[in-house]
């Protein structure tokens, strides 16, 4: 009993986990986003000079807001042939960062129309999204408010949700560290938020006077 006891309440306190797409167009700097994510979080992270395009996914679980809470980032393909998976992950996400490179100017209507597909997938409703705009540590790089004016074309599918443009440099770091901290209190804000767990377990559903009373029962049990 009491082992019972103590695994429903171990369950009860472990951390939230919040699962995070990281999309945009390839070449975006999908992956060095998350690499330098890692590295900020202080976690063994590739060295930048060896990413190599992505084909499928990279997984990170990230521990955030002074380990109290779990950020699970996918970072999936942004190849033209790996986009229509994208849509397989929307209705577990908790937020969506979309990575723009700043520095091509060429495919920026390409861009907006891969947005606004995502925007207007019923799956992704009150779910965060936080346009980055990336390699701005480049001379060439397009400046920040001409890359808002294409999204603010698309914030009016948006609704309430949350949404928001910042400049990044994946790179250096640069914006890195801002870009998840405002992603942590838009998902813990948002009201849909469906919470997962570690062990992804489904079937949590205990009330406040059983957890009272397996935390005396440890207590009982520590003092003996």
């Amino acid at each position: 009993m009491f082992h019972l006891a103590q695994g429903l309440y171990n369950n009860w306190t472990r951390k939230e986990q919040y699962s995070i797409l990281i999309l945009g167009l390839d070449n975006a700097g999908k992956t060095t986003f998350l690499e330098t994510c890692k590295k900020e979080y202080n976690m063994t992270s590739k060295d930048l000079n060896k990413i190599t395009p992505t084909v499928g996914q990279n997984v990170a679980t990230i521990p955030v807001d002074n380990n109290k809470r779990l950020l699970k980032f996918w970072d999936v393909g942004g190849q033209e042939t790996l986009r229509a998976m994208w849509s397989e992950y929307y209705s577990q996400c908790h937020g969506i960062i979309f990575v723009v490179d700043s520095c091509n100017s060429l495919r920026l209507d390409e861009c907006s129309e891969t947005l606004r597909s995502i925007v207007m997938d019923e799956d992704i409703e009150s779910v965060p999204i936080l346009m980055l705009a990336n390699k701005q540590d480049k001379p060439e790089r397009m400046e920040v408010q001409d890359i808002k004016e294409i999204f603010n074309k698309i914030a009016e599918h948006l609704s309430a949700r949350d949404s928001r443009v910042l400049p990044v440099s994946a790179l250096t770091g640069e914006g890195v560290k801002d870009a998840i901290d405002w992603m942590v209190i838009r998902v813990q804000r948002n009201k849909k938020i469906d919470l997962q767990f570690i062990d992804d377990t489904k079937d949590d559903h205990k009330m406040c006077y059983i957890i009272n009373i397996i935390k005396d029962s440890i207590t009982d049990r520590s003092i003996s």
